[in-house]
């Protein structure tokens, strides 16, 4: 069978050691278009996302991709108990905890194992979750991610949790769009994640899209940088986490729609199409920031 429950959940992947400096981190913020805007190129804000120096800041969402930041092959899918194809496989949810800001520069090794496995009936959902630890033994922040394997349900195992974080029903306190650019996938798998999905428009096809689609971790990051900028004042220090479910596809070209909601604590969001024949269409559900 594709997928053994038993042999996969509890399992620990390898570890990765890894290093960045303030080039990976300028080449994510511009890859989830920062200074992308007129003006940024001379705004305060915009520019502690893209100038090296004391003033550069780093997007806690930016731990997710430095692992891997220097990939350049697919993602490997060589999981225990886990038998899958590329083909079958999208973004689930994502989520990051950062137990300090993240400096400019700096090293260390995640350790991952796969913690549950739901079925859906049509499709499996995989948990993994890592912990990265600096190099002089200080925790970095904390990965959780799912991705949803379509085919691979039926197993009999438990449906998991929905994990619904309702929006509220006023009038958000901030409405952002962000004009995803056609080369904005290009640009996004220079940071580590080269699936063909994003970038083959053949293999797009035979994985049942009409064309590559954008990377769901790009749209996860548009998101939260605008959030940060349009609620947080441009400051990624009081970003202590994030997490946010993948409810569809962005085509590069497209709108994106940011919604957000400052509650007593932490930031509630959601992102959808704006304009175009798909207008509304999701793309970020059950959106949390925390805050500091």
């Amino acid at each position: 069978m594709p997928i053994d429950p038993s042999a996969a959940i509890g399992a620990a992947l390898p570890d990765q050691s890894f290093a960045w400096t303030a080039s990976e981190v300028l080449l994510y913020h511009l890859a989830i278009g920062a200074a992308s805007r007129p003006g940024d190129n001379l705004s305060p804000t915009a520019l502690r996302y893209t100038v090296d120096g004391p003033d550069l800041q780093v997007l806690p969402s930016f731990g997710v991709v430095a692992p891997g930041f220097h990939d350049t092959t697919p993602p490997p899918l060589d999981m225990p108990g886990c038998d899958i194809d590329l083909t079958q496989v999208v973004h689930g949810a994502q989520e990051i905890v950062v137990h300090a800001p993240l400096p400019t520069a700096g090293s260390g090794t995640l350790s991952t194992r796969i913690t549950d496995i739901w079925d859906k009936g049509k499709a499996a959902v995989i948990w993994r979750e890592g912990t990265a630890v600096g190099d002089d033994g200080a925790k970095l922040w904390t990965v959780r991610s799912s991705i949803f394997v379509r085919g691979e349900g039926g197993f009999g195992g438990s449906r998991g949790e929905s994990g619904t974080v309702p929006m509220p029903e006023r009038s958000p306190d901030l409405v952002a769009t962000y004009a995803v650019t056609p080369q904005q996938a290009l640009l996004y798998r220079l940071c580590g994640d080269r699936n063909p999905l994003h970038a083959d428009p053949a293999f797009a096809k035979r994985a049942g899209f009409p064309a590559p689609i954008l990377h769901g971790l790009c749209t996860w990051g548009i998101a939260l940088r605008e959030v940060t900028d349009g609620l947080l004042g441009g400051d990624a220090a009081r970003v202590g986490g994030f997490r946010a479910r993948f409810s569809g596809v962005v085509f590069p070209g497209e709108t994106l729609r940011i919604r957000a909601w400052r509650e007593d604590g932490p930031i509630l969001l959601d992102a959808t199409i704006a304009g175009g024949e798909r207008d509304g269409a999701p793309a970020l559900a059950d959106g949390v920031v925390e805050v500091r």
